[in-house]
């Protein structure tokens, strides 16, 4: 995995991210086992799974089975809707932690605000407990908007270390990422490749990845470590998974990362997951 060129990306509250990290969803069963293990083989030191992904036992089996010394290797996971209230968030992160069989956990977040609950201030406080508790490492927010961290960091004193957001080509999270920077807290993007929906033929992308001799997809990943972001890309073929690692070995230009933020849309959400009033239990 070529990711050596990028320093780990410093958090808020003193620890660190690798550049590249691997996303798990829908990695499940046996093949999903495999496909995790084969990251943690190519190279990749962060897995991003979720309760709601129903794979936190593949990913802990991948970590303890892998021969890597637990250190090297970050675990986050997500507290689903459905555990918002305080005393259900903290179970949810005990329950995590026995699943994947791990003593803790690098990163967890709250996975959406689900605001008609208006629960998400109270997950925030349990995991800031189970920060305390030295259960977690380090704890962030998923799917926020800015008036969503505001109240978790009011409410708290405790301001995310991070925040997981859709980010690609089609969705630039400009305004968000603006706000990140403002307040310390990492950007980190799932579906960064837009899961197909991010035509690899858009022009702004062929042309790159012509001149720099790589692949589309390599040349996304590296858009967004240009922007500062932390990209979650996920395959479970091994050949693609070095790929889309192997980032480090070419920069894009600033006219080349101007056009591909040029595809931006006001729509470019994959599925209207608007985090007002997307709802996930």
């Amino acid at each position: 995995m070529s990711t050596q060129g990028f320093a780990p990306y410093p958090l808020n509250d003193g620890n660190h991210l690798p550049a590249i990290g691997f996303g798990t969803n829908a990695l499940t069963g046996r093949e999903g086992f495999e496909a995790i293990r084969a990251a943690l083989d190519t190279g990749y030191r962060y897995l991003d799974t979720a309760v709601n992904y129903g794979n936190e036992e593949e990913v802990g089996e991948a970590v303890r089975t892998s021969g890597l010394d637990r250190e090297h290797v970050q675990v986050a996971t997500k507290v689903p809707g459905r555990d918002h209230a305080r005393d259900r968030a903290v179970r949810s992160v005990e329950d995590s932690l026995r699943s994947t069989g791990l003593d803790y956990l690098d990163v967890v977040l709250i996975h959406w605000p689900n605001p008609s609950q208006g629960l998400f201030t109270e997950a925030w406080e349990a995991l800031v407990l189970m920060r305390e508790r030295e259960l977690v490492r380090s704890i962030g927010v998923s799917n926020f908007t800015t008036e969503h961290l505001e109240m978790v960091s009011k409410a708290t004193g405790v301001t995310p270390a991070l925040n997981q957001v859709e980010l690609h080509p089609y969705f630039v999270q400009e305004q968000m990422r603006a706000a990140h920077a403002e307040q310390g807290i990492l950007t980190q993007s799932w579906s960064p490749l837009g899961k197909g929906s991010v035509s690899f033929e858009e022009p702004a992308v062929a042309r790159a990845a012509q001149q720099h001799g790589v692949t589309p997809a390599q040349v996304i990943l590296r858009w967004h470590l240009h922007l500062g972001a932390m990209p979650l890309p996920k395959s479970a073929n091994p050949d693609r998974q070095a790929t889309n690692a192997d980032v480090a070995s070419f920069e894009l230009t600033e006219e080349q990362i101007g056009a591909i933020s040029a595809l931006t849309r006001t729509d470019g959400r994959r599925f209207g997951g608007d985090p007002n009033t997307h709802e996930e239990m």
